[in-house]
Order: structure tokens, then C-alpha cells, then sequence
């Protein structure tokens, strides 16, 4: 439910009244005060009117006036009433309700919603002059022990509403924050690999309309280049529709649409994304899956297997240009599920600059991993190529809470 002040900045008229109306309460109370409470002699009178009537007007939420300034404003006037009230021989009656409902609306307004500063510097003082009220009157009695307590009570549960606004801010940073990395995640996963699978297939086919010594032009078999086409269209459309998917998920949803959701990626999706790679002119790429795994891994794992294998292609394709095959298995082990990807590559593709990334994959992988609860490991071979060892847990794992 959206907060008064809120609807009120959404509605200018009704913000007015409700300001009006505090204003008329507040000087209301004080009036009432005056008439009812035991008159004053007329000096001490005009100290205690006139400082129940300060903090009345300070106490309303003008946007044109900052709450600390009406907050400062308030505080001097009551304190130099009292200072003054207590140095008098005749302090009989002295305070009333109205200049204690203003100050204590003032102290909420400040330990609440104020800055630190604000709240740091003016809480103290409000709450002392709202407890220091009753001792302007020369026999204050129980008074002084009961706005004590209420002032006490008010200061504590602003407080506590401070906490509670500060960690919603902090959990709302940290949500704002995971989305921030799992979009980038996901730009680098998809997007990343078609864009790579784009870079590599224009760079086959401007090799292959050369001739072999030199730069004129090679005749080269139509339905081949049809095929090369026909791949980076392919590879186009799919890193035009993962865009498309991603600006739909930070995009707002309209209220009457339901929320859509891509299905999570199986050990078929797998299968099917290395045969499609393996006709992108990548090396020979082997696939072993245990026989009977494939039901009793958890969907969040197949989806897991899914995105390291996609990124570990995407590194071949970038960061081994002489590599011949690729061996991916994946088997059970004593820890888990083991998801071994090894290639023979020696060199790097000779790629742009920008189209090599900067790093970001492997990293990617491993917060994967990390976030199923297992790990990955990985680096080159004694005898020449590389190897990604990921290790993931079959059992469902508890999601572990953020510091």
C-alpha cells in the first residue's frame, strides 16, 4: 500500500487539506491549552503560547521548508521557553498537550525519515525538550515520568521504523545488484556465444572468397557459401531473440500481461547445441553422457550443464583456432556430477580485439557452479590444450543467504 505522503505528492488538493488539517489540529490543542490549562502572568504566558504555536507550524510537512530547518526552528523555541519558564517564580500551568504533540511529530519525522546527520544531531535534543515540557510547571507530579515513557516509546519505534526502511534499501540494492549480474550473465551465456559464432563464420567466409596466394577472388562452391550464410543467419536470429528476451525482462511487465519465462535448458538442449556448433566449422566435438544420469539430474542442474558447455564452446571458438576435437563427458563421481569439457587447441583464434572478451567466461562459469554449490576448475594441459572440470552437487542444495 503506498505511503500518505506518497498518494498526497499524487493528489496536490488533498496534500493541501492534510496539511491544513494538522496546522488547525495542532493550533487547536494549543488554544484549548490556554482557555483550560491555569492562566500565567502575561509574560510567561506569551513565552509558553508563543513557542506552542512555533512548534505547531514547524511540526506541518511543508515540501518548501526542510524538515531539519523546522526541526532546528522548533528546538531553540521550546528550549529557550523552558529555560526561561524555569528562571520565572510563577511557572504554575506552564506547558500544554499541543507543544508536546508537535515536538513528538517532529522527533518521529526526524529519527525516521531524516538523514543521519539530521537525526544524529536533532534527536537528541527533541526528545530531551519533549521529556523537559512538564518541568516547566512548578509541581509537575507523575507528568513527568509519563511523557518520559511516551517519549521514550516514540523515539524507540522511530527508530526501529528507521531500521526496518534502511535494510529494505539495503535488500533492494542487493536485489538490484544480483539482477545487474545475472543480466550480464546471460548477455555473456547467449548473446556472447551467437555474436562469437557470428565473428568466426565472416571471418571462414571472407578467407574462403580468396584464393590461396593472394587476394583475388576464389570460386567457391555456391551451396558452400549458401551454408555459411545460412549459419550466420541463424546465429543473427538467435542473438536478435536472446536481446529481444533480455529487454523484455527489464522492461516493466503491463499490469493485465502475465509474466513469461523461457524453459530450462535440458541434457537435449545440450545435445542439440553441440551438433549445431559442431557444423559452425568448429573442430569435431564428442559428447559422452552416463547412461541412466539423465533422470535423476534436477532441472537447475541440466540447465547449469547447459550454460558451462555453451560457455566452454564459446572459449574454443575464441581462444583455440588449431583445435581438432573436443571431448565433453559427463559422469557420476563420488562428490557429485562431473562435467569434464578438454580440447587440444595450442593458439588463439584470430580474432578482433573487442570480440575476445575480456575474461568474463570463465568467471561466469564459476558462479554458476558456485551457486549449485559445487566448483570448477580450470587451466591447460601438460601435453597441450585446455580443460574446465566442473564439479555439481545431485542433491538439491539450500540457497545460501547473503551477509
Amino acid at each position: 500500500m503506498k505511503r500518505l505522503s506518497d498518494w498526497g505528492a499524487d493528489h496536490p488538493p488533498w496534500s493541501t487539506a492534510q496539511k491544513c488539517a494538522v496546522a488547525a489540529f495542532l493550533l487547536s490543542l494549543t488554544v484549548l491549552d490556554d482557555v483550560l490549562l491555569e492562566r500565567l502572568p502575561p509574560l510567561q504566558n506569551a513565552f509558553a503560547v508563543g513557542s506552542a504555536v512555533v512548534a505547531s507550524l514547524c511540526a506541518v510537512p511543508l515540501e518548501s521548508v526542510s524538515r531539519t530547518l523546522r526541526a532546528s526552528v522548533a528546538v531553540v523555541a521550546s528550549w529557550t521557553t523552558t529555560l526561561f519558564l524555569l528562571a520565572s517564580d510563577d511557572a504554575a500551568g506552564a506547558w500544554g498537550v499541543g507543544e508536546l504533540v508537535a515536538l513528538l511529530l517532529l522527533l518521529v519525522g526526524t529519527v525516521w525519515r531524516g538523514s543521519d546527520h539530521a537525526a544524529a544531531i536533532l534527536g537528541p535534543p527533541l526528545a530531551v525538550a519533549c521529556m523537559a515540557i512538564p518541568a516547566r510547571d512548578s509541581d509537575p507530579h507523575e507528568w513527568t515520568l509519563a511523557i518520559t515513557l511516551i517519549t521514550v516509546i516514540v523515539a524507540a519505534f522511530s527508530l526501529l521504523l528507521r531500521t526496518q526502511s534502511e535494510q529494505r534499501v539495503r535488500d533492494l540494492d542487493a536485489l538490484r545488484a544480483a539482477e545487474r549480474r545475472e543480466l550480464a550473465r546471460e548477455l555473456h551465456d547467449v548473446v556472447a556465444h551467437h555474436v562469437t559464432g557470428i565473428v568466426v563464420q565472416t571471418k571462414a567466409a571472407r578467407f574462403a572468397a580468396q584464393a590461396p596466394g593472394g587476394d583475388a577472388p576464389n570460386t567457391q562452391d555456391p551451396q558452400e557459401t549458401a551454408a555459411m550464410l545460412e549459419r550466420i543467419e541463424r546465429e543473427a536470429t538467435e542473438a536478435l531473440g536472446a536481446m529481444r528476451r533480455l529487454v523484455a525482462v527489464m522492461r516493466r511487465a503491463d499490469p493485465g500481461r502475465p509474466a513469461t519465462t523461457a524453459p530450462v535448458a535440458s541434457l537435449a538442449d545440450t545435445r542439440k547445441l553441440v551438433a549445431d556448433v559442431t557444423g559452425d566449422g568448429c573442430p569435431d566435438i564428442s559428447l559422452y553422457i552416463e547412461p541412466g544420469i539423465e533422470d535423476r539430474l534436477p532441472p537447475d542442474v541440466t540447465a547449469g550443464v547447459h550454460r558451462i558447455v555453451r560457455e566452454a564452446l564459446t572459449n574454443v571458438r575464441k581462444h583455440a583456432a588449431d583445435a581438432r576435437h573436443v571431448r565433453i563427458t559427463l559422469t557420476t563421481v563420488d562428490s557429485g556430477l562431473e562435467l569434464k569439457i578438454v580440447d587440444d587447441g595450442r593458439s588463439a583464434a584470430a580474432l578482433p580485439e573487442r570480440a575476445k572478451g575480456g575474461g568474463f567466461g570463465i568467471e561466469g562459469m564459476r558462479e554458476r557452479a558456485a551457486a549449485m554449490g559445487g566448483s570448477l576448475r580450470t587451466g591447460p594441459l601438460p601435453g597441450g590444450g585446455w580443460q574446465n572440470v566442473a564439479v555439481l552437487p545431485l542433491r538439491a542444495q539450500t540457497p545460501r543467504r547473503r551477509p
